[in-house]
């Protein structure tokens, strides 16, 4: 398992989204960010927002929704292969096209 912060320090949503690898680039995890496209705990977020130990992140990537729990955060970067021990999945859902939502 990944080592946790043991500072108890909060760690920015945009360097947890890379560092977690959820996120290819930490300007990317900043732009889906300032575009709505990130929340945590159900509310949209911006990237310089304190991601905590039990946070709930919903990234909107296209018609995709992934929902994750925050397990652990790190001090700083991890290799790969522990990346996925920073979070647990805890949904994916597709999104209706804009096509087909029904706006009666």
């Amino acid at each position: 398992m990944a080592k946790g912060n043991s500072r108890g320090e909060d760690v920015r949503l945009d360097k947890f989204l890379q560092l977690s690898r959820l996120v290819k680039r930490r300007m990317s995890a900043r732009e889906a960010c300032r575009g709505g496209r990130v929340q945590v705990n159900g509310r949209i977020a911006r990237p310089g927002r304190e991601v905590k130990v039990g946070d709930e992140i919903t990234l909107i990537w296209g018609r995709k929704a992934l929902t994750v729990k925050v397990l652990a955060l790190p001090e700083r970067s991890i290799p790969a292969s522990q990346a996925k021990t920073l979070y647990s999945i805890i949904g994916e859902e597709s999104l209706p096209s804009p096509e087909h939502q029904d706006f009666s």
